[in-house]
């Protein structure tokens, strides 16, 4: 059965239920339909405090390695063990599900349903991030044609309209929804209140006396708060084995922060005492961002790192294409990009596990050489069927994951906001992709003397670049040193409150592949959606 069967196939409870199983008061839950509900947050906030796991990745294939199989089979897995767990996860966009890469509810037994409902259109809050967002452009444009009060100057507008679909020919005015700011500042706020002050503090223009033009300087954020207003409150659903999860939130990690809201981390933190969340891509994106930026927004720490990797991963490292061939001699050349990984996150984080996502195709030979591995770095390794099994097959990884919990966590951020943003870029640079140099363009350039003027250098800094590797250039693997990261441009997002690094060719608004996934998507005589996966 391909994953949709799967989903399709399994007896799901009444989203009520769950709710009550994780005692919340029926009054915070609006059901959509059945199976997918809202939670009334802001009478959860207090009180108990769970742990917090964060799941990463090394670099990954173009098809994705199962980060988020894994996280659910870990939720999974520590249910089946009786521990009051939840999941805290981001909405999928659509540009990738009808793109390249697929749908964002994990796999196989490991999945969260309604899966065709969360990878569509969910409860709608990509929408209405994408409705406030283009509500920004209408006002700006709209003032400056009604007489331009503010006398904006029409050729220093910063801000670009938004679209959840990749369409490479909207790429000079639009970014995709899960790259614009308004998604961003959608993740970061702590509570409406929050979210209408950091609307109001997005950057949108310059006037014609260079100085800067900000949304409340339209009166505008109230409205913005109100469209999002129901977006704001956490979507809750659930695996295939009726675990609780949270969905919220949707931003891309190649270009920014790449985790789900605060408020929903939060809430899961209220709710149970082992919170599973996840880090988009490899960790020298999503999990920096997620430490550098999101922990030091919403004031928390991880209490424990999974790394995820795969023998078809490090087989790409190691220049093999056809990854389900066994080749030890593969697996030894694409092993790099693990140590760089475990190296990296040590740096952060001393409660790390490595976990080796499991397919059919893996020999035993090929497995032991990344435990092997681990063992040289005294790094926990255990290996995760979740995709075969569900939580059964996760039960080891959750049994180690509570036995690293015991142990003191020594967390540490990778930069100081008293750096400069020449400082924080270049130990990124250094610590994360072992660069040896950094070049500027004259745009970048002018854009570091402009945070200085604008008096924004206390930001922390969001890097936009390719996935596929920890340099700029997708095509170099493993663990290269000594190369030169490559900085275009740079943005300000004073709203969300960080500045992004624009490098290498990384776009914010995508292309679709010669072979898209709507090629394949489809609906049957019986109403049945078919080819999401």
């Amino acid at each position: 059965m391909n994953d949709i069967d799967i989903a399709r196939s399994i007896k799901k409870k009444k989203i009520i239920d769950i709710a009550t199983d994780l005692g919340i008061d029926s009054e915070l839950v609006e059901r959509y339909g059945d199976y997918k509900a809202k939670i009334k947050f802001n009478d959860i906030m207090t009180g108990h405090t769970g742990k917090l796991i964060l799941v990463t990745a090394i670099n990954p294939t173009p098809l994705g390695e199962g980060k988020t199989t894994v996280s659910i089979g870990l939720l999974d897995g520590l249910r089946y063990m009786k521990k009051k767990a939840i999941g805290v996860l981001r909405e999928p966009s659509l540009g990738p599900v009808f793109g390249y890469k697929g749908g964002a509810t994990g796999g196989g037994f490991a999945q969260v349903v309604p899966m065709d409902d969360i990878n569509l259109h969910f409860t709608g809050d990509m929408h209405a991030i994408t409705t406030a967002n283009n509500l920004i452009s209408a006002a700006i444009y709209n003032h400056i044609y009604q007489g331009n009060e503010l006398n904006i100057n029409k050729d220093r507008i910063l801000f670009k309209r938004c679209l959840d679909v990749n369409d490479r020919e909207l790429r000079k005015g639009f970014n995709i929804t899960a790259a614009s700011e308004v998604m961003s500042v959608f993740c970061l706020s702590n509570d409406i209140h929050d979210l209408k002050k950091n609307l109001g503090n997005i950057m949108i223009a310059y006037d014609m006396n260079d100085k800067p033009v900000y949304v409340k300087d339209l009166d505008l954020e109230g409205s913005l708060t109100v469209i999002l207003k129901d977006a704001i409150n956490p979507n809750l659903v659930q695996t295939l084995e009726n675990s609780p999860v949270l969905i919220h939130g949707g931003p891309f990690a190649n270009i920014s922060i790449g985790c789900n809201s605060i408020i929903a981390t939060k809430l899961g933190m209220k709710l149970a005492d082992y919170v599973v969340t996840e880090a988009g891509f490899g960790s020298d994106l999503g999990a920096e961002k997620f430490f550098d930026i999101k922990c030091r927004k919403a004031k928390i720490k991880p209490d424990c790192v999974v790394l995820v990797c795969t023998i078809k991963a490090l087989k790409y490292n190691g220049g093999l294409e056809d990854y389900t061939k066994r080749n030890i001699e593969a697996v030894y050349k694409g092993l790099p990009n693990l140590n760089v990984h475990i190296e990296n996150m040590l740096k952060f984080n001393s409660n790390l596990i490595v976990c080796l996502n499991k397919y059919e195709t893996d020999s035993l030979e090929e497995i032991d050489i990344v435990r092997k591995c681990c063992e040289c770095y005294n790094v926990p390794f255990v290996i995760s069927d979740s995709y075969s099994k569900g939580g059964v097959g996760s039960v080891v990884l959750a049994n180690e994951v509570l036995n690293v919990l015991e142990k003191k966590n020594e967390f540490r951020f990778l930069y100081s906001l008293d750096d400069s943003v020449e400082e924080k870029i270049e130990k990124i640079c250094a610590n994360i992709y072992h660069a040896s140099k950094i070049t500027y363009s004259k745009e970048a350039l002018d854009k570091l003397n402009e945070i200085k003027r604008l008096d924004l250098e206390h930001l922390p800094v969001c890097i936009s670049k390719t996935q596929y590797s920890i340099t700029d250039d997708p095509k170099v693997l493993g663990y290269p040193t000594g190369h030169t990261m490559h900085i275009r441009d740079i943005e300000f997002y004073t709203g969300a409150g960080f500045i992004v690094v624009l490098m290498g060719t990384t776009l914010t608004m995508p292309g679709l592949p010669k072979k898209p996934n709507y090629e394949k998507i489809d609906i049957d005589d019986n109403l049945n959606i078919i080819g999401l996966s």
